[in-house]
């Protein structure tokens, strides 16, 4: 007898943490590895969020809070959400999750019903398409050009689009290709689906990590008829630094939100309580620790690019956030798994295949580390390219 869910069955590993678990693995027997595929800030946690957590669990802060989260922080959320995204959304639409990740697949599981479709522009984060399937949704994917920054255009997504469809999410910034959509584009899309009546994912968990001129602008924000058609995910991990607190939220309509409490009252109940109370404090606080980061990222964001604009057979794409390249290796005549793994057993350099994402002509690599280890990584990196 089978005992595992079709659906189950036909998912594929995380190639990104088989990576990283591979590098960890080299490290713990002493070599040395330069990591470039890490998703998660190279800095602590702020100490003022720290302590905010350790005061609540010295004050009892221990038990059950609502499954959606503590009230206190739901209230943060939503200021938070109009002050810096001119979105009003009342603590009763937002949801506290254990992370951005299970906001994004409750979201999809409160919305996407067997067969469903489900347009995804490619690359993509590595767990959009294995959620859908979870849900018994039909990814869609639609290849994006470099040439247009990484990102689905209006028209693209029009003819990707069928009687079936329900949703497409869009992710800005992006991961992997650090593209971030402007005012302009993202109204052009959300026409596009406020005319055939289609949910929008938009995921904003690096929207504080934007450089040059690029702003972040929240989908919900255009217009009333896509705030109604959009279901908003962020978190804490990227901006605050916070990646092991696992604290992520979804605010959406009220319809959809009371969906989302459902199943979060029969799954997961609450994220960590006396985690929140940091949150509470990541948000209310003092918010110099995210342009510190941000400076501090563009600086190195800036030295990667002009490394990798000047390597032979490899072709890049300015990043405007997130802290991630995403690489054009088709010159070096290798898929990218098979890519990585002689760059990482080879020079000891870890990076992401682009298969990962979608994409088996590209390699992701992260800038989320200190300049020491991006200046050897990049020469390994550029010596590679030389001798392939």
């Amino acid at each position: 007898m089978d005992f595992i869910s079709t659906n189950v069955a036909a998912l594929s590993p995380s190639l990104t943490l088989a990576v990283t678990n591979r590098a960890k693995e080299m490290k713990a027997k002493g070599e040395q590895v330069y990591g470039l595929a890490g998703g998660e800030p190279d800095k602590d946690t702020p100490d003022n969020i720290k302590q905010a957590a350790i005061k609540a669990l010295e004050n009892g802060a221990t038990k059950y809070t609502p499954s959606v989260g503590l009230p206190q922080l739901r209230q943060a959320i939503s200021e938070k959400l109009k002050r810096d995204n001119g979105l009003d959304y009342t603590p009763n639409q937002i949801c506290v999750t254990s992370g951005a990740k299970p906001a994004v697949y409750s979201a999809l599981r409160a919305t996407i019903s067997e067969g469903d479709e489900v347009i995804i522009p490619s690359p993509y984060w590595v767990s959009y398409p294995s959620m859908v399937q979870l849900c018994g949704g039909t990814p869609v994917f639609v290849e994006t050009k470099p040439e247009n920054g990484w990102k689905i255009t209006a028209e693209e997504f029009a003819d990707a689009m069928t009687p079936r469809t329900k949703m497409i999410i869009l992710t800005t910034p992006h991961n992997p290709t650090g593209a971030v959509y402007s005012e302009e584009e993202l109204r052009a899309i959300g026409e596009v689906a406020v005319e055939e009546d289609i949910l929008i994912m938009a995921d904003e968990i690096y929207e504080h990590l934007i450089y040059g001129d690029e702003k972040h602008v929240s989908m919900a924000s255009l217009s009333k008829e896509l705030y109604n058609l959009t279901i908003t995910i962020n978190g804490f991990s990227k901006g605050y630094a916070m990646t092991g607190w696992r604290l992520g939220y979804s605010a959406a309509p009220v319809e959809i939100a009371n969906a989302i409490k459902l199943i979060q009252d029969h799954t997961a109940s609450n994220a960590t309580t006396f985690c929140q109370y940091g949150a509470i404090e990541a948000l209310s606080g003092d918010q110099s620790f995210i342009d510190d980061l941000r400076e501090e990222y563009d600086f190195r964001r800036q030295y990667v690019y002009g490394r990798l604009s000047q390597m032979p057979k490899i072709k890049v794409v300015e990043p405007k956030g997130a802290f991630y390249f995403f690489i054009d290796t088709t010159e070096l005549g290798l898929g990218s798994l098979d890519l990585c793994e002689k760059l990482l057993e080879r020079y000891k350099v870890a990076a992401v295949p682009g298969i990962a994402f979608g994409n088996d002509k590209a390699i992701r690599i992260s800038y989320c580390t200190s300049l020491d280890v991006l200046k050897e990584g990049l020469d390994r990196l550029e010596e590679f390219c030389k001798k392939a």
